[in-house]
């Protein structure tokens, strides 16, 4: 029963087919216009983002209007994460203490004045009962395909998924458009859905699995999906072998960071590879490519943004580049400057490149318009 369900849901046809407009096709217009807007805005530059900007940052957490990047630049990041993590059990908060609450009202300011959201989902092991990083079984992703044992529970599970989603809407009940990049780092194995977890076949059906229902059962038309692999990739093939088709996907990436053991030119060389393979089949398949999540922990290199991060993206055609959170209750755990961090005057410089995206730029541009 699971294998031939798997087959049916990794041989449809259609959705192999190019597209490069969005791969929902009853997208509202809004998230269509996203799409385009995201599109335009890559002529002009790189945007800029950090996950978790508005919900916390070193010394403060959720008052209104703090962000770490505001308070060094003046102006807030072009694309702003999230994570949904726990969302799958109607938790009150995320799995780092985000009320969700919080985030739909993040998602209302942003929408307003014209920043890009995007979601990730660090979602619980729906067969042991675990975390996102439990992978003691190679049976989960089998699991929550039709016919597995898990199947029920991660329909409920995306069944509340759809619920926050849906209720991401504007004053005037618009659904607010975003990026939505689930199974993520699919080429590591840290995560319950990675390389040595499941085969091909069971990763491509999981990602077509989520896509239907969500857009098809559950009616969601908002989003725009995003393939996210971590570093390791050797070349075109290895990256597109768990891919799910154009018609399932309208941003690819890649996750990459800087470890405190490797130096900038090692940051710099591999990027700028990685990216070079994403780039290429971004435009093959007329996608847009995004460094998904970046960083560098504490960031010990005061001249890291001008010195490594920028050298290692700017030769290249992307969307965004997403750096990760300033925690607030993990001393060091931070990767955006806050006033008085060594790299402060650097981010500073790389902010005024002129071809670097933050939130001002994506105003005036009228990403939605």
């Amino acid at each position: 029963m699971l294998a031939a369900s798997v087959m049916f849901l990794t041989a449809c046809n259609p959705a192999q087919e190019k597209r490069s407009g969005p791969a929902d096709p009853a997208v509202s217009a809004e998230t269509a216009n996203m799409l385009a807007g995201l599109k335009a805005a890559t002529e002009k530059g790189i945007m800029f983002g950090h996950q978790d900007d508005l919900s916390y940052g070193i010394d403060w957490v959720y008052p209104n209007g703090e962000s770490d990047v505001k308070r060094v630049t003046g102006d807030y990041p072009a694309v702003y994460g999230m994570d949904l993590g726990d969302i799958e059990h109607r938790a009150p908060v995320n799995l780092d203490s985000v009320p969700f609450e919080d985030m739909k009202i993040y998602a209302g300011e942003i929408w307003a004045r014209g920043g890009v959201i995007t979601f990730s989902w660090h979602v619980d092991n729906p067969l042991t009962g675990g975390d996102s990083w439990d992978v003691t079984s190679d049976r989960v992703v089998a699991s929550v395909l039709p016919g597995g044992e898990s199947h029920d529970k991660f329909k409920l599970w995306l069944d509340n998924l759809a619920d926050f989603l849906g209720s991401l809407r504007d004053e005037n009940g618009v659904a607010i458009p975003v990026i939505f990049r689930p199974w993520h780092e699919h080429t590591g194995s840290w995560f319950w859905w990675g390389q040595r977890l499941c085969t091909d076949e069971e990763f491509i059906a999981l990602w077509r699995f989520t896509f239907d229902y969500l857009c098809g059962e559950k009616n969601l038309h908002n989003l725009l999906f995003a393939y996210s692999s971590s570093g390791d990739i050797t070349g075109k093939a290895h990256y597109l072998e768990r891919y799910p088709g154009d018609g399932y996907v309208d941003l690819i990436g890649f996750d990459y960071y800087q470890m405190p053991d490797a130096g900038g030119r090692s940051f710099v060389r591999e990027v700028d590879r990685v990216m070079g393979i994403v780039t290429a089949a971004a435009a093959e398949r007329g996608k847009l490519a995004a460094l998904t999540e970046a960083g560098y922990e504490g960031i010990p290199d005061s001249l890291w943004w001008t010195g490594t991060l920028w050298p290692a993206v700017k030769n290249h055609k992307i969307s965004y580049a997403l750096v990760w959170r300033n925690a607030h209750n993990k001393p060091g755990h931070f990767y955006a400057p806050y006033p008085g961090h060594l790299s402060e005057k650097d981010f500073i410089d790389f902010y005024n490149l002129p071809e670097t995206l933050f939130q001002k730029e994506l105003t005036d541009m009228g990403l939605y318009k």
